[in-house]
């Protein structure tokens, strides 16, 4: 949690090896075991995703069938020599498609022809079927409508009960209190405070998103 502008999608970007970090490490694992996160390529090799906020323009190729956005991030299982197998293509799509109750025609029907609900759930199947640990959500209920942002919530849920590990971005408090276990919350860059489930409230939330411009500001000040 925190507000426009705190460092949350910076943060997933990091841990993702989308941006170089300064410092820090990132550990998986248990006993936990560093990762050398250089690059998304490494991330996704090590078995973490980024399911990113602009779906569209980052996360699918509109123009391109369900079957084929589904492949992307699998094509080393789907190709043989270079050439990507097809039946295999059409055999991974029908499985993501019937597993996440994707509402479309078929697998051959366009990614962009598809409500933003059934277009995350094509997004989140990409990664499910490489067997992803680590999903990193950033707002993945935005610009989905409110029946389908609990088809989301209780896709989220069934993951966490398959013993995948979810971080989540959301600009949504109630969105945030409803579906974690626990909430950190990021402030002019720095995570400021942790809140256990039934040890949060909204108001402490939102006072703890902005204690790091107060501080800042009190320093600026005096300075």
């Amino acid at each position: 949690s925190g507000l426009i502008g705190s460092g949350r999608t910076e943060l997933l970007r990091l841990i993702y090896g989308a941006d170089r970090a300064d410092g820090g490490q990132v550990l998986l694992g248990d006993p936990p075991q560093r990762l050398s996160l250089r690059s998304p390529a490494d991330s996704v090799r090590q078995g973490v995703a980024l399911i990113t906020e602009d779906r569209k323009g980052e996360g699918l190729l509109l123009d391109q069938s369900i079957s084929a956005n589904l492949a992307l991030g699998n094509l080393p299982a789907l190709a043989r020599h270079g050439v990507i197998d097809r039946r295999r293509e059409e055999a991974l799509a029908r499985r993501q498609v019937e597993a996440l109750r994707v509402r479309c025609a078929d697998t051959a029907q366009a990614v962009g022809e598809l409500s933003g609900g059934n277009q995350q759930k094509v997004v989140i199947g990409r990664w499910l079927e490489r067997d992803c640990q680590v999903l990193l959500f950033d707002e993945p209920t935005r610009g989905i409508d409110v029946g389908a942002k609990f088809d989301i919530y209780a896709l989220l849920a069934e993951l966490t009960r398959r013993g995948k590990a979810l971080v989540v971005v959301s600009s949504d408090l109630r969105e945030l209190m409803l579906i974690c276990d626990r909430i950190g919350v990021l402030s002019a860059g720095r995570m400021v405070d942790t809140f256990e489930r039934d040890a949060w409230t909204q108001d402490a939330l939102l006072a703890a998103a902005f204690a790091g411009y107060k501080k800042r500001d009190a320093l600026l000040a005096t300075s």
